[in-house]
């Protein structure tokens, strides 16, 4: 089994309870609400959203911008089957879902540009290798066109002392290996956490606009019993984290988002 067959062979397993366990949890749902924002804040005409998942934020964006042509790609099969189910329900008629890998691009949407491409929730942690992904993705950016691009953080520090106060130690220090095992204890993940510096340099093709840290102070999502102790305090301790963005300690966090702009000249 190749690398990309055994993204996607993980991707097809967990798509049936993915909505579910989505639904039923604050932390990220509030963090996707801030990925959404950072989108809306730029203008575009049309979108390419790279692993979808289920599918939720190509509906969302399709009816909140019924004007705008929205597009989506996923290693997975049954990530596209229920993604195509909502797209069905909803009657979206703007709105394409794509079964396919960054390097599909090529002929999925032959010489197309996109203004806006995201990606939330890490997808581009388990691309075979980022800089090569960065020179597709300038490729399918129109000149003046924005990519929101989310990461899993290499240097999570908080996630590190918490792992480490449960004598967890090979689970403290997995994000630092070559190769990391993604957040099931019992299913290995194929993928690779960067540095705010790696990504800054596989899109060095790109100007860097703004940069946002996750999860700095405030537990991140996988830790469920303790965002349950800690509830009443969601709102403060999301806004420290909010306030250390201000802060170089915005690198340290569970997630980092980077948005950069291609610059308008260029081709």
């Amino acid at each position: 089994m190749n690398y990309y067959q055994q993204i996607e062979t993980y991707y097809d397993s967990d798509a049936e309870d993915f909505d579910k366990r989505y639904w039923t949890n604050f932390v990220l749902q509030r963090i996707r609400q801030d990925f959404r924002e950072e989108v809306k804040r730029h203008r575009f005409e049309n979108m390419l959203e790279i692993g979808y998942g289920t599918g939720i934020d190509l509906v969302h964006f399709a009816k909140t911008h019924p004007d705008v042509q929205v597009a989506g790609i996923d290693i997975s099969g049954q990530m596209q089957k229920i993604a195509h189910e909502k797209k069905r329900a909803e009657e979206l008629n703007n709105l394409d879902v794509e079964k396919g890998k960054v390097e599909d691009l090529e002929h999925l949407f032959p010489k197309k540009q996109f203004d806006m491409i995201y990606v939330f929730f890490g997808a581009l942690n388990t691309v075979d290798n980022l800089g090569k992904t960065a020179e597709i993705l300038h490729r399918f950016t129109r000149p003046g066109g924005t990519l929101v691009l989310s990461f899993v953080n290499k240097y999570y520090v908080a996630g590190i002392l918490i792992e480490l106060m449960k004598l967890r130690f090979r689970a403290a220090f997995s994000r630092l290996r070559p190769v990391w095992g993604g957040y099931s204890p019992s299913v290995f993940l194929p993928s690779k956490c960067y540095s705010p510096g790696e990504v800054k340099r596989a899109f060095a093709g790109f100007a860097l606009v703004r940069t946002r840290g996750y999860s700095i102070v405030h537990p991140a999502w996988y830790y469920h019993g303790l965002n349950r102790l800690l509830r009443r305090l969601h709102r403060l301790m999301w806004n420290a984290d909010m306030l250390l963005n201000k802060t170089p300690l915005r690198k340290y966090g569970e997630y980092a988002l980077y948005v950069f702009q291609k610059p308008a000249n260029m081709r």
